[in-house]
């Protein structure tokens, strides 16, 4: 059966933005799985998306401390329609990033990753997908901030979609 996802990063909520853009929001609310790589920054957010999601997957970040560290994981491991997942928040630097990436998850399908606020998909020479949502809230030199959906049906992840999140007024 196909598993709707959404896949999001470097929220840095209240200190980039108060809350998450309403179009994340309506993502994560018609998804069935809602995977968050790290940089959360207050528990408060954490709360709210265990409440609205139907099934949360997250990590933590380097930006995120105390309660965040005791109930989140550095990594992250989901089997979904026959896809294996695995979320971090760091990766390193963008060169060689495939191939590392690769070897230290040999057993993943798609590695989601966060960190740098870039939007990345990318696929190493063993197959393992790379996807970095961006961030939603803080775009950094990006034109705008980004988050993904996308969709696991029998074995193989479909549909990637990046939708831009216009800047805040």
């Amino acid at each position: 059966m196909p598993v709707s996802l959404v896949f999001t990063a470097d929220t840095h909520v209240p200190k980039r933005a108060r809350e998450l853009p309403h179009a994340l929001w309506a993502a994560i609310d018609s998804a069935d799985v809602v995977v968050h790589a790290g940089d959360w920054v207050d528990v408060a957010l954490l709360d709210e998306l265990e409440q609205r999601s139907r099934l949360l997957v997250g990590v933590v970040g380097n930006n995120d401390h105390g309660v965040l560290r005791e109930r989140l994981p550095e990594e992250a491991w989901i089997e979904l329609d026959g896809v294996q997942f695995v979320v971090v928040h760091e990766t390193g630097q963008a060169t060689g990033r495939e191939v590392r990436c690769a070897a230290r998850f040999p057993d993943a399908d798609v590695l989601v990753f966060g960190h740098s606020h870039i939007p990345w998909d990318s696929t190493a020479p063993s197959g393992l997908r790379l996807v970095n949502p961006g961030s939603p809230t803080d775009r950094r030199r990006q034109p705008h901030g980004t988050f993904v959906t996308a969709v696991a049906d029998a074995g193989r992840l479909r549909d990637v979609t990046f939708h831009p999140v216009p800047p805040r007024r």
